[in-house]
Parts: C-alpha cells; sequence; structure tokens
C-alpha cells in the first residue's frame, strides 16, 4: 500500500523545485501518494532581486522573525512523510520558510511526522539548519533526513556568481567566463538517487539509520573551512540584525553600511582569518572539530553548538 508524501518548497528561481522533481522521481514509481504544497508569502519577493530589497530582509531572517503566508491548504492532515524543500537567506531560513515552520495549522501537520529537509544553496547551510532543527523540534516533528545540494565553485567565484544571478535572472555563464551559478545539473540529477534510499525507508517505515545511508551518498558533506566561517559570521550577522532591529530610523544606512562590511568580511577578512587558525589553532583543536562535523552532518538538534 502507497504511503501519503507531503512535498513542500518555496522557490524563486525554480532550482528547488527542479531538485524535488528529481528526488521523488523513486516515490512515484513506486505508487506513493504525493502531494505538492508550494507556499508563498503574501509579500511576493520579485526575482530578480534589487541589491536594496535583498538586503533589506536580513535583519528578520537572521532574527527568524516570521511573516503572513498566503492562504494554504492540504489534502490530509496526516503523512507518513514530510520533505521540506527550502533555501538559506543570510546564513538563516528564508524568511517565507521560517513563517512556514512557525504556522501552526502546518506545525499540526508535521508533529510527530517523519521529516527530510533539501536545501539549494550557495554552499553556507549549517546555521540555518541548526534554526530549521529548533523549530522542527518545537513543532514536535521528528527531523529524519537532511540533504544539502550546494554551488560547488571556489567560494569567491560563487559569491560574485550568485550576485549575478539574484541581479540578473540569469543562470549562464557571467560574461562567458565564469562558472554557471547555483546548484549543477548534475547534482540536482544526482538527487534520484537520494530519494530512491529515502524511498527505500519510506516503504519499509523504518528511518533509522537514513542520514547514516545519505551521508555514504554524499548527499551533505560539512567542509571545515565553510564550518568555521560560518559559526564565526553567524554570531557576527546576529549582531548586525540586532542593530538594525533596535534603530529603525536607521536602517537603510545601517544597511548599506552592512553590505559593504560583507564583501569586505568574505572576500578579504575570511582567508586571513582561516589561514591563522589552520596555522595556530586547528591543528590542536581536531578532535572538537571531529565532533562538530559530525554533529552537522546528522539530524539530532543540541542547542550548545549554536552558542
Amino acid at each position: 500500500m502507497g504511503k501519503k508524501v507531503l512535498i513542500v518548497y518555496y522557490s524563486q528561481t525554480g532550482q528547488t523545485k527542479q531538485i524535488l522533481d528529481q528526488f521523488t522521481k523513486k516515490m512515484i514509481e513506486d505508487g506513493h501518494d504525493l502531494e505538492f504544497l508550494n507556499f508563498n508569502p503574501c509579500q511576493q519577493y520579485a526575482f530578480p532581486w534589487t541589491i536594496r530589497t535583498f538586503f533589506n530582509v536580513m535583519p528578520e531572517c537572521v532574527n527568524v522573525v516570521s511573516e503572513p503566508l498566503q492562504p494554504w491548504k492540504t489534502e490530509s492532515d496526516h503523512y507518513d512523510l514530510v520533505v521540506l524543500g527550502w533555501q538559506p537567506w543570510f546564513l538563516s531560513p528564508s524568511r517565507p520558510f521560517n513563517s512556514l515552520l512557525q504556522d501552526e495549522k502546518f506545525k499540526t501537520i508535521i508533529k510527530n511526522t517523519p521529516v527530510v529537509t533539501i536545501a539549494g544553496c550557495r554552499n553556507m547551510w549549517i546555521n540555518a539548519q541548526e534554526k530549521n532543527k529548533a523549530l522542527l523540534k518545537e513543532a514536535g516533528a521528528q527531523l529524519v533526513g537532511n540533504i544539502a545540494l550546494v554551488d560547488r565553485n571556489q567560494n569567491h567565484i560563487s559569491f560574485i556568481t550568485i550576485f549575478y544571478w539574484m541581479g540578473t535572472g540569469k543562470k549562464d555563464r557571467m560574461w562567458g567566463i565564469f562558472p554557471k551559478p547555483g546548484v549543477s545539473e548534475a547534482d540536482i540529477n544526482r538527487c534520484e538517487l537520494y530519494g530512491q534510499t529515502v524511498a527505500r525507508h519510506l516503504s519499509s517505515g523504518n528511518w533509522q539509520h537514513l542520514q547514516e545511508n545519505l551521508l555514504k551518498q554524499h548527499a551533505t558533506e560539512v567542509k571545515y573551512s565553510l564550518m568555521f566561517i560560518e559559526r564565526t559570521a553567524g554570531k557576527i550577522f546576529k549582531r548586525w540584525a540586532d542593530l538594525i532591529s533596535k534603530h529603525p530610523n536607521k536602517r537603510k544606512h545601517l544597511l548599506v553600511v552592512y553590505k559593504y562590511y560583507l564583501g569586505i568580511a568574505l572576500l578579504v577578512a575570511a582567508p586571513i582569518i582561516l589561514f591563522v587558525d589552520f596555522i595556530f589553532f586547528k591543528p590542536f583543536l581536531q578532535k572538537r572539530i571531529n565532533s562538530q562535523l559530525e554533529y552537522y552532518s546528522g539530524v539530532d538538534y543540541d542547542s550548545s553548538y549554536s552558542k
């Protein structure tokens, strides 16, 4: 007998839907009953973005402030599995996605229900997933699997190409020189393999070891350098978000300063800090680092890792 699966997503570019179409192929083939829910906020976020509108969402994203959603409904109030397609904004869940996880009606649907999260992003998703874990735990959901698809290009390169994509709406080679932005077609297609693994656990109803099996397929990979940057930047982003929220009359000017700070911090300061860490700290903290890498690769939630 087929299982009932709810596939939930928000997407501006269509990339998340492409990922989910590949991911669900095996479930459809196995005869499971799939329902897709494409939800949207009342305040639409235009794509392509303007720089001003993009940075304007930062404080609310970082502080996980919800916003009203357009009316939505599902065919059932109970599912055997809920799959959440999402994207990080400013090292946090996108505002539409955090709003859904805080929606009281949606929380009743995912309570005591196995959940798999699938992110399509540039390359940093750890901080955002920790916030997802906290929201899912609050809702009483059972996070059983996490998949993170990233732009595999070098950090500085992807920083440039993602702004090109966001600002033009074109997922092509900038100036004919840079690589294409976003998750590659090969990685999107590979999501079918991850879907096969989840489908096996869905059919058996046994979710133990799902994340372990996904990790063996490299569905989620945590890189030390990016983890180090995220853990540091996440705390700094929070200070900026709080500062801007406390001074609404200065919001526009503070966001301009933050915009330039972000570019300098990522392109100039981060490599220097990483180099210092690599020489003076990393060699002496390997046990702690391995513990962090293992934790962020998993689906358990421990609030102490977010501090």
